[in-house]
């Protein structure tokens, strides 16, 4: 408590030192008092995150990312709103979490020594390996003396930067830089545009934009596998948060939401052929534009995204609207002379019958699914069972439960469709063999290039971080930069 000094003569100047003392000390305190509010006292979960396909961003219907719809269950979890602040630089996160100016990053960090030094972290949610990524244009490194006096960029204060400076300590000629205005799409274009050698990836970012870059593959790993967590301040100020964290992480793991989550994000992209990606780019540039206006307005008579009717007649027919398979589907859409009377075809070969009865008979399918399917699983099912039919996909389904898994989940049953390939599992369902092999990668496929078109779009809207020009200047013209 403060008290005044009444020998003293009370003068205007002390008399509004001391109040401003008070209000001072009051202020703070008040702060000190909201910090020390629990999650659901405050109502709302402020987490920082970056920009990017695997963390946070805005598509079409909202925000999207790994870590945003994880972090998104946390707060469900705790009943409390989210409030999400995208940040341009690691550095940022790590400050912001300084002054506890928000609950927790959730950003694809690695757990490293030196930032335990620095936060906490939450339980682990996934193991990665980190790659060196090179440009195929070039010969394939393979030891750490091949990226030697090469020019190497990584992301500031990101594990990778520490990796560097290990291997440095170890081989003097390895040379690298790092900005602080680049995220992981950052890297990938300047690469890919010949304009560093090498960086390093994470592998789930890689995994999660190979598809964008076809000439971009891994040369080898370098350092330990790293675990990703969200990182919490270094003094945690709000009570009961990581007992909430340690039950949440129990749960989403237990009850295979965790599982689904990494499914819908990377599941897809794992097994990604390289050149079917280029393939499909080139496709994009010369073949769409000729459909690109006929599918949009297709797509939007039947309610459907179109980019995932783009997808999926890119799929059936490579955009190929004469188009014939040896069992005599036919068409942009590949429909079987039954299917196609009944969804009013009356020529196959006509781009614009064809993209009609394929959309027509995708929501009919969608539509006919048991509720209990939800999105974004439903469309994925929906495509399994347009490609090997709704019996076969309802046989599946009935394995999945039987060998204790969600039959409601595209994480489960894609991996039960192919047992119907097996005598013992086939025998005892109803519609018997089936290939089920085939719609797990037809569904894989369509997902690529759905995801393709989808974030290409969303790259050209794409607002980059601030460059910081002197970062890519070599170090004589970045010394005479300054002395300006």
């Amino acid at each position: 408590m403060m008290t005044l000094n009444i020998k003293e003569p009370i003068t205007l100047r002390s008399l509004l030192i001391t109040s401003v003392m008070l209000f001072v000390t009051a202020l703070i305190s008040g702060c000190q008092d909201q910090q020390q509010l629990s999650v659901q006292e405050i109502g709302t979960l402020k987490v920082v995150s970056r920009n990017g396909p695997t963390t946070y961003y805005e598509d079409r219907s909202g925000a999207t990312g790994f870590e945003y719809e994880l972090v998104h269950m946390f707060a469900d979890y705790l009943e409390v709103e989210l409030e999400i602040i995208p940040l341009h630089s690691l550095e940022e996160i790590f400050t912001t979490l300084d002054q506890n100016e928000a609950h927790l990053a959730a950003a694809g960090l690695t757990v490293t020594a030196e930032r335990q030094k620095r936060l906490n972290f939450s339980e682990n949610y996934m193991e990665i390996d980190q790659y060196i990524v090179y440009r195929t244009d070039r010969p394939r490194p393979k030891t750490i003396e091949d990226i030697s006096n090469q020019s190497i960029l990584v992301i500031a204060n990101s594990s990778h930067q520490e990796i560097l400076e290990q291997l440095s300590l170890q081989n003097p000629d390895i040379q690298f830089r790092t900005a602080t205005d680049v995220e992981t799409i950052d890297l990938m274009d300047m690469l890919n545009d010949g304009e560093i050698d090498f960086t390093i990836l994470d592998s789930n970012e890689f995994i999660a934009n190979r598809g964008f870059y076809p000439r971009l593959d891994i040369a080898f790993k370098v350092g330990e596998p790293g675990q990703l967590a969200w990182a919490l301040p270094g003094t945690i100020l709000t009570p009961g948060l990581t007992d909430s964290l340690a039950s949440f992480f129990r749960q989403v793991k237990d009850d295979g939401r965790l599982r689904q989550l990494q499914e819908r994000f990377y599941g897809h992209s794992e097994q990604v052929n390289q050149m079917g990606s280029l393939t499909f780019s080139q496709a994009v540039e010369k073949r769409l534009p000729k459909y690109q206006q006929l599918i949009q307005s297709v797509a939007e008579e039947y309610e459907i995204d179109w980019r995932l009717l783009a997808a999926h007649s890119y799929q059936e027919s490579y955009w190929n609207p004469k188009a014939k398979s040896p069992t005599g589907v036919r068409g942009m859409m590949m429909l079987t002379l039954p299917t196609a009377k009944e969804m009013g075809v009356k020529n196959r070969l006509d781009a614009s019958q064809s993209l009609r009865g394929g959309a027509r008979y995708f929501n009919r399918i969608l539509k006919l699914l048991p509720e209990q399917i939800k999105e974004p699983d439903r469309t994925w099912f929906a495509l399994a069972a347009y490609n090997v039919g709704r019996g076969h996909l309802e046989d599946a389904r009935i394995i999945t439960e039987q060998q204790g898994k969600d039959p409601n989940r595209w994480a489960d049953v894609k991996d039960t469709l192919p047992l119907l390939r097996k005598h013992r599992w086939y025998k005892n369902t109803r519609h018997g063999y089936a290939r089920g092999d085939e719609p797990v990668t037809y569904v894989h496929n369509i997902r690529h290039y759905y995801n393709l078109l989808n974030w290409q779009e969303l790259a050209k809207n794409r607002t980059p971080p601030p460059q910081q020009v002197d970062q890519y200047l070599p170090q004589q013209l970045r010394q005479e930069f300054k002395s300006l």
